[in-house]
Order: structure tokens, then sequence, then C-alpha cells
């Protein structure tokens, strides 16, 4: 009878489990237009729009090649400064954004120069959130500004054609020729001239392009996305302090080298040593989010550089740094003489929000200038025919 009883439980379980499986688990999905934050350690609890046609900057992870590149090819960028709304940063400096090539087109005779075409579909924070966005950026000219390029350059080949020319007829038949002839000479091998520079111009094949790692690019937001608003607290870089030694960043300039490049971070330093090391300029340098170490550099202020701070030294004083990247997360450095290991570690970054907002606007103005606009890939050398 025990059995019995136990095969029919067993049996009522099984049919009543086959039930519930056949019927679908059912539950309901709200989506809403906006995203409200709650308030926690990383947001204020605010939100603000990045509406369509904002621009972001960027920079892209590896090398994209009109000549090489294939459309559908993807790629990742970095976002280099803060994004502000009204009430604060919405998108942080370092957030990645996922790219797709969706067009390129070939450098073509007449001048016409090759191009590349991004779109940017969704972006992900320090903080790991995934932001769906549509964003795109091209190295294309409008039709009208590529046709006046065109047209100039081609105006160059002719008029230096023309000449040529001139100069070669002038060689040629000499200044009595010349007289005789009230000019003809002159204009006759001018217009040869001409003509030959109108067939190079006719013949000359545009530039390939190329947008390499470290190369800044705008990129034009298509869409508006709600976004929460970040506490400026929850967005500080780590860094690393030293009992009894305080070192303010006062003012940050971006500033070119002897060669025009913009690539020099000059510092404005309050130290305050009751610490028990002596400081030097050689044990100190600029470490970017990558790890590569910058010394100071010669071509800047180099009172710092030569001279030690010493327990019971208080002073100011500039120290300048060659970087590849202005643009870069950097960290000032001291290093501990003996072991080589780090002291203190004072975050650019923080020390950029601390600044006045006339000290930012001039940064931000320069970081705007480094925006490259001509992607023009320059020839390799070794690929030149002699």
């Amino acid at each position: 009878m025990k059995k019995i009883l136990s095969l029919f439980f067993v049996i009522t379980y099984l049919c009543t489990s086959m039930v519930f499986a056949m019927e679908p688990l059912k539950g309901s999905v709200t989506e809403t237009d906006k995203y409200t934050p709650q308030e926690s350690e990383l947001f204020t609890g605010k939100v603000e729009t990045l509406n369509r046609k904002d621009i972001i900057h960027m920079t892209v992870s590896q090398v994209l090649d009109s000549s090489v590149s294939m459309e559908g090819d993807e790629f990742f960028a970095e976002v280099t400064g803060d994004v502000y709304g009204n009430k604060g940063i919405i998108i942080p400096k370092g957030t990645i954004a996922h790219g797709t090539l969706v067009n390129t087109t070939a450098a073509k005779r007449l001048g016409r120069a090759a191009s590349l075409t991004l779109t940017f579909d969704y972006l992900v924070t320090p903080d790991g959130r995934e932001i769906p966005i549509e964003g795109k950026m091209t190295t294309k000219l409008h039709p009208v500004a590529e046709a006046g390029k065109i047209i100039a350059q081609d105006v160059g080949y002719t008029a230096v054609g023309g000449a040529l020319g001139g100069l070669a007829a002038l060689q040629w038949f000499g200044l009595e020729a010349a007289i005789a002839s009230h000019g003809y000479t002159i204009a006759g091998g001018a217009a040869v001239g001409g003509a030959i520079g109108l067939g190079a111009a006719l013949i000359r094949k545009g530039n390939e392009v190329m947008i390499a790692p470290g190369d800044q690019i705008k990129v034009k937001i298509n869409t508006s996305v709600d976004l929460p608003v970040y506490k400026e607290e929850a967005l500080k870089k780590e860094e690393i302090l030293y009992d009894g030694l305080t070192i303010n960043i006062n003012e940050i300039k971006h500033e070119k080298d002897p060669f025009g490049e913009t690539n020099t971070i000059t510092l404005t330093l309050l130290i305050s040593n009751l610490s028990d090391k002596t400081l030097s300029g050689f044990d100190m340098a600029l470490i970017n989010d990558y790890g590569v170490k910058f010394s100071p550099s010669i071509f800047g202020s180099t009172k710092l550089m030569f001279k030690q701070v010493k327990p019971g030294d208080r002073l100011i004083a500039d120290v300048s740094f060659t970087v590849d990247n202005i643009n870069r997360s950097f960290w000032l450095t001291f290093f501990d003489r003996r072991t080589g290991k780090d002291i203190t570690k004072i975050s650019l970054d923080n020390a950029y929000k601390k600044l006045s907002k006339k000290s930012r606007k001039r940064i931000e103005k320069v970081r705007s200038a480094k925006v490259k606009k001509n992607f023009k890939k320059e020839d390799d050398f070794m690929n030149m025919d002699f």
C-alpha cells in the first residue's frame, strides 16, 4: 500500500511540474526616455542632456588608413576631456567609444583626396556604464570647400608652370629676342609652361588620409541622450601623498617647443617640505596613464630641475615637461633616490579642476587648437622610387 501511495504522489508531482513548465513566465519591462540616477557615491542625482549636434573630442586607439583599412572595420576611441553640461560633468575623460569605419574613398585624379567616415554607437564610462549614442566624424571636406581647394592648387600648378616657362624662354632666346618680339617669346614660353602645369594638375592624384593614435578628432553627436551628472569627488584620480610633504599645482600651461609643436606642459608648483626627504629635480617626472615617464625639459624653466628641496624648505617654482600628447592624464611624481619607489604622485587632472575658470578656458582653447584638420598621410620614404 505504501508503495502504491508513493508512486501516486510521484506521478502527481511530475504532472504538476510539466503543467507549470508549459506555461510561460509572465513579467513586464518598463522603458523610460529619461534615466533617473539614484543618489550614490558617483552621481549628484541631477540629469543633463547630451544634445544633438554637441561635439566630443576623442583620439583613436589604432591607425585608420584610407589605403589599408576596410569598410566595416571596428575600432575604439577615447574621450580626451571631460564633457560638461550646465550642472556638471556628464561624460568623464577616459570614456571609451566604440566606432566603425563605414565609408572609405580612394584618392583620385584632379587632386581629390581620399576620405574616411567613422560612426560611433556607444560609450563605456570608467565606472562601467554603457551609453548608446549616434556619432559621426569624417575627413571629407564639404564639396564646395574641396572644389575651392582643388582649384586653388591647380591654379598654383598652372602659375608655377607659366613662370618656369617664361624663364626658360628668356634663357633660351635671350633678352634681345624678347625685346625684338615685344615679349612674345616670353609669353609663348609662359603659355607652354602653363599648359604643362595644367596637364600636371589634371593628372595629379590626391593624398591618402590616415588617423593615428594621438590625433585629436571631433565627433558630432546626432542624437539626444539623458545622462546623470557626476560628483566632482567621484572623478578624482588616485594620488600618493607623503607625510609632511605638500605639493600644490597652482597653474598649468600648454606651450610650444622651439620647433613650434604644442607638446610642453609647464607647471607652477608650491612645495612645502616638512618631511624627512630631500627632493631633487632629477628625481622628478611626469607619468601618463600608460606608465610612460617624461623628465623635465631643458626647453622650459630649469630652476627646479637643478635645485634641491631640503627638509624645511618652501618655494614656488616652474618646471616644464615635453610630452607625446598633452591631452593624456598625467601625474607629477617624485621618486626615492635610493629605492626608486614613488614618494608622491599628484594628479594633473585633479589640479586642473581646481584652477580658475579663466585658466581652464585658456587650456581648453589650446587643446581645441590641437584637433587635427589635415589628415594627409605622409609618404613613406622607404617606399619611394628613386
